[in-house]
């Protein structure tokens, strides 16, 4: 099984290094995750080395698992749909493309960005039982109790409801 980590267009330096700490990668591990794909952007993290002098990648074997690590790419899409699992940032883009289709996802809200409102939406999203939530301190044992079968589907696009919406507040309905 493959599993996607990404932090969007963003620097999350706690959830790159997380991500290839010994404790999240045995988890995956352990829950049959032999491929992890790191979308890593402009993160810190100790292999940000291996990107340096105009390397597009780089791949390496850790806790049993094959990990390839890059910073950016045009699009995601095609990531999203090699994966079984995503784990990323809580950025809203991030969260609909991947619910949209129907992935797993576990969300790490960072913290540090303006009035944290990326927590905000993780915690309504888990509520309505759509994705699991994490910090990077507890990843390693949200992998391990994840369950992607207690997950709600989300709804698909329905463009009548803003389309109504604003017929409504422009007053002709």
């Amino acid at each position: 099984m493959r599993a996607l980590i990404t932090v969007g267009s963003t620097r999350f330096d706690e959830l790159i290094q997380a991500v290839f700490s010994s404790s999240v990668l045995t988890s995956l591990s352990n829950k049959g995750y032999t491929s992890v794909v790191v979308q890593c952007g402009d993160s810190s993290f100790p292999y940000d080395y291996l990107l340096a002098h105009a390397e597009m990648s780089f791949k390496l074997e850790k806790e049993g698992v094959l990990v390839e690590c890059w910073r950016f790419k045009p699009s995601l899409q095609t990531e999203y749909e090699q994966a079984n699992l995503v784990i990323s940032h809580a950025g809203s883009g991030t969260i609909i493309d991947v619910l949209r289709m129907d992935k797993s996802l576990i969300v790490v809200p960072n913290p540090t960005l303006l009035d944290n409102h990326q927590e905000e939406l993780a915690s309504v999203l888990e509520k309505l039982g759509h994705l699991r939530s994490s910090t990077t301190s507890s990843l390693a044992a949200t992998i391990q109790e994840f369950n992607p079968s207690s997950l709600k589907k989300f709804p698909p696009f329905d463009g009548s409801k803003f389309r109504n919406l604003l017929d409504e507040e422009m007053g002709f309905i």
